[in-house]
């Protein structure tokens, strides 16, 4: 029997009257067959991964540092550079085109309410529309937590500004940093010939002190801008020992498995057995009732550079079984809720009204 795409079906049908017998097969809607198409979902685990790009721009006193601000290692030379900063992992459900179900009411029945996601995943059975676990929204970049862009020549003095050479513009300019920090403390200590009346201006006073002297200091030790960058990798599970998930490259932030520019982080899943697949009774009938999964769990850990950034257990479709409501379930005259995790179309809950 051929398969078809499954489409949103949206508020279609009502809740249940139940005295007939409600038939689930698998496959597509033929001819005068009325009923809802659902898919059950299968898993893929998404990556999160947070780097940050960090440009340094030298300041133009960067070869007087050491001499005049005792900073040392400061470099001359522009530089871009990258780190990995944290990496979240997450089990999406996506439709498992191997799993459609079709849910066919016999004659005089009325079929059950139910909600499925926009890719035809079955989120609830006679449950308020929302009802389903939906995905959190995806994660952000923050914004650069870099200071106001100030240019530290206009707090610069006359005499600094006509100084016949770099070298003394440069040690006039640490004198003035010194002279800053002498006022800031004294202010803290209440010891300044012009002490504020209050705490608000006293706060007013110490910032911009503060913003003259991290102005001034950056054209020695030169300043250092982040622009943070996400992004979302889709790995399908399979037991796997030490396979690349991604590349990360200090030069050239994440780049494709096939770049040998980066270095790679890898990622084992192993399957933990921990569902035990049922023997099949071939006079059995297999598709009776309404499908859900029973996901398996596998063992996740991502290295890099022989340290280990993730080790953790995870729910996997397909290291699980499909197994069904019992169909006896939906001919009562009270109404039954059910409730299914979207991304792994386990069951989450059964309620009786």
């Amino acid at each position: 029997m051929k398969k078809k795409n499954i489409v949103l079906l949206s508020a279609l049908l009502f809740s249940v009257s139940a005295i007939a017998q409600t038939e689930v097969t698998t496959g597509i809607m033929r001819g005068k067959d009325y009923g809802v198409t659902y898919v059950l979902p299968k898993t893929e685990i998404e990556l999160t991964v947070q780097a940050t790009k960090h440009i340094y721009t030298p300041g133009e006193f960067s070869k007087y540092a050491d001499r005049y601000l005792r900073l040392t290692n400061v470099s001359s030379e522009p530089e871009t550079y990258w780190t990995l900063d944290k990496i979240q992992t997450a089990v999406v459900g996506i439709p498992d085109k191997e799993n459609v179900y079709f849910v066919k009411m016999k004659d005089k029945t009325v079929a059950p309410l139910i909600e499925l996601s926009k890719d035809g995943i079955v989120y609830s059975i006679n449950m308020p529309l929302g009802s389903g676990q939906k995905k959190a929204a995806p994660a952000t970049p923050k914004a650069a937590d870099n200071a106001p862009n100030v240019n530290p020549r206009s707090f610069l003095t006359e005499e600094i500004l006509m100084a016949n050479s770099t070298a003394k513009m440069a040690e006039l300019v640490a004198k003035e940093i010194y002279n800053i920090r002498e006022s800031k403390n004294a202010l803290l200590r209440g010891e300044s010939d012009n002490m504020p009346k209050d705490g608000a201006q006293l706060k007013l006073m110490l910032d911009n002190l503060t913003l003259q002297e991290r102005a001034m200091t950056e054209m020695f030790a030169g300043k250092v801008t982040d622009e943070e960058k996400i992004y979302t990798i889709r790995i399908v599970p399979k037991e796997m020992k030490n396979e690349v998930a991604f590349r990360f490259s200090k030069k050239l932030g994440i780049v494709a498995n096939n770049d040998l520019a980066g270095e790679p982080i890898y990622i084992t899943v192993t399957d933990l057995k921990s569902i035990k697949i049922p023997e099949v009774d071939p006079k059995k009938k297999v598709d009776e009732g309404v499908a859900y999964n029973v996901p398996g769990r596998a063992h996740v850990t991502l290295s890099y550079n022989n340290k280990e950034l993730y080790n953790s257990e995870i729910p996997v479709t397909q290291f699980g079984v499909v197994e069904y409501l019992a169909p006896v379930l939906f001919n009562k005259n009270s109404t039954i809720k059910v409730l299914f995790d979207p991304e792994t179309g386990a069951l989450l809950k059964v309620d009786r009204e």
